[in-house]
């Protein structure tokens, strides 16, 4: 049972490596997502020749500005739907984990019974606390992957008619991310390495 207990552990290290890196993706990501919202905000105003006053004896300006500023924002949406690829990659391996830790109590030669899944040994989680903790971090993060995915595609729609409303709400809902309670992704590892703690 210990021996189980600590390939667990092993696998919560890998976790959080995995943890650490979702916070560098989810960075790069808000970055991301700031400068899409203003080049859309821009758009009315650069559609506007109004808006150039002398530079509109440059024939083309207009054209070429939101040229210029389209493929901006295409390059940022492709760099975003790429940022994603990593999210759903984080994800995927939070799925293999849970996956494997399942598979660690049903391969054994004989079953464990629910009393051996919640058997401590001192100071070392039970094994339930271990297969409880690798499914609520796949969870949380396949949530908020998919959160994530639903706000930035819906961040084209706004290109053809930019509502600074939509926008800010977006915004906001991409701000207010993660939705991942840190403190609770940190109650889940303290109970894992309780007894290094101790």
């Amino acid at each position: 049972m210990e021996s189980i207990v600590k390939k667990y552990q092993q696998k919560f290290r890998k976790v959080s490596e995995e943890m650490n890196r979702w916070d560098h993706v989810q960075s790069r990501l808000l970055s991301q997502f700031r400068n899409a919202c203003s080049i859309i905000e821009r758009l009315t105003v650069i559609h506007d020749s109004k808006n150039y006053g002398t530079l509109n004896s440059v024939h083309g300006i207009v054209n070429a500005v939101l040229r210029k500023q389209m493929e901006s924002l295409e390059t940022i949406l492709l760099s975003m739907n790429k940022t994603l690829e990593e999210f759903r990659g984080i994800v995927l391996f939070l799925e293999k984990m849970h996956r494997d830790g399942r598979q660690l109590v049903k391969g054994g030669s004989s079953q464990l019974s629910a009393k051996q899944l919640q058997q401590r040994i001192g100071t070392k989680p039970c094994l339930t606390d271990c297969l409880d903790g690798l499914m609520i971090l796949h969870e949380m993060h396949r949530s908020e992957y998919l959160l994530k995915s639903s706000v930035v595609s819906a961040l084209p729609l706004l290109i053809l008619k930019p509502s600074s409303g939509d926008l800010a709400a977006l915004q906001q809902l991409m701000v207010d991310q993660p939705n991942i309670p840190k403190e609770e992704v940190q109650l889940i590892f303290d109970i894992i390495f309780a007894d290094e703690i101790c």
